[in-house]
């Protein structure tokens, strides 16, 4: 049968549109957009252009605020330990406990070879923030304070905006990792206290290997990568064009399908969810059920292992995943559901706009007996039920 994809949080299918705009710069405009003549001036246009398509979506103010990266993780270490480096008086960090690895990984290594306080703010059992936490590790001894947008695994919405006004009071730099965010929600940056916001093409149709770091003019930015002049001399390196042609096509698109993301997505979001806990008994959606991404739906289901669920369905073609891909090569628990003290295994479906009904009605046929099958070898007793 038809394969059925319901992993987009993890990355996306290319556009074809996409596609067909990274073309031309592997054949016909392969000229490097930093040179001189005629053929390099019009890739450097082709360059601008993307620039611009980015500045439209998330809504920054200036074109020359996006920098192309190499991906969310690159912007994300930039952003950080630029923030270090034009603050060398202010050495505390303010983050969340569920943050992605890219930010988590990195302020745990800053703690051990810089001497980094890093305060990880708590989440509830919904996910959410715990404001009083935030508010009590802001001091003026914090360089800069990184909040996801959008949480990769259960899709709660954190509010970046108010927190970001709030760091602003301490003189923090704001940071947050939209990668999750971006292309399916509304954004207008220039209307925000944000300094720095990181982004990611395959999250939104896009290629792998290019993202974004969006830098509030003004903002007193260190590289990470040293070298030429590239980029407005934020970062070195000669620019990846077919991947920055893909992915200001990629921004293009998902502001042109901003609306069918945030209706008829999360009507077949809402449609999967509703079925599943229609059909099987134990289960219930983790996370805020109203601040959540539109295209995201994170089931947890009671005796069943973590990753029994996923195991099964991909054998019929069918793909999900039981937390974040940059994760679940370990075997630890995830470490947002753990954050949230969820009792129970779960599982992450993430849609997109090239899913269908058809899709959702897959899912719901097979997981009854999916589920059924998984519990079954708990055995029968006290506190220990068998679902069939």
């Amino acid at each position: 049968m038809k394969p059925v994809y319901l992993d987009n949080n993890a990355t996306t299918r290319v556009d074809p549109a996409v596609l067909q705009a990274m073309l031309p710069f592997f054949r016909d405009q392969f000229a490097n957009p930093s040179s001189a003549h005629a053929l390099g001036a019009s890739v450097s246009a082709a360059v601008r252009n993307a620039r611009r398509q980015l500045q439209a979506l998330i809504g920054a103010e200036f074109d020359d605020e996006i920098t192309f990266t190499s991906g969310g993780t690159e912007s994300d270490n930039a952003a950080l330990l630029s923030a270090l480096e034009a603050a060398p008086n202010r050495t505390e960090i303010v983050t969340s406990a569920v943050e992605h690895p890219a930010v988590l990984t990195l302020c745990a290594h800053l703690e051990k070879t810089r001497r980094v306080k890093v305060h990880r703010i708590p989440v509830d059992c919904l996910g959410r923030l715990d404001l009083d936490a935030y508010m009590a590790a802001l001091t003026p001894r914090v360089a800069i304070v990184s909040i996801m947008w959008a949480n990769n695994e259960t899709g709660v919405i954190f509010p970046v905006a108010r927190l970001a006004e709030l760091a602003k009071e301490v003189g923090a730099l704001f940071h947050t990792d939209a990668v999750q965010a971006v292309g399916k929600l509304p954004m207008d940056l220039k209307s925000t206290l944000i300094d720095m916001l990181s982004l990611s093409g395959h999250k939104l149709h896009g290629p792998k290997g290019i993202g974004a770091l969006f830098v509030k003019r003004g903002v007193n930015f260190h590289s990470l990568i040293k070298g030429g002049h590239q980029e407005h001399n934020r970062r070195a390196g000669t620019e990846n064009t077919p991947g920055i042609a893909g992915l200001g096509t990629a921004a293009e698109l998902a502001l042109k399908f901003m609306d069918d993301e945030t209706t008829r997505v999360k009507s077949l979001r809402d449609r999967l969810e509703g079925g599943i806990l229609q059909r099987i008994p134990g289960t219930c959606v983790t996370g805020d059920p109203l601040q959540r991404l539109p295209n995201t739906a994170n089931i947890s289901f009671e005796h069943v292992d973590s990753d029994g669920i996923p195991l099964l369905l991909s054998r019929i073609g069918i793909a999900c995943s039981s937390g974040s891909a940059c994760t679940s090569g370990s075997l630890e628990p995830s470490h947002v559901l753990s954050a949230m003290k969820t009792p129970h295994a779960a599982v992450r479906f993430s849609l997109a706009r090239d899913n269908s009904e058809e899709d959702i009605d897959r899912v719901l046929e097979v997981m009854p007996a999916i589920v059924g099958k998984l519990r079954s070898f708990f055995g029968s007793g006290p506190g220990n039920p068998v679902y069939a």
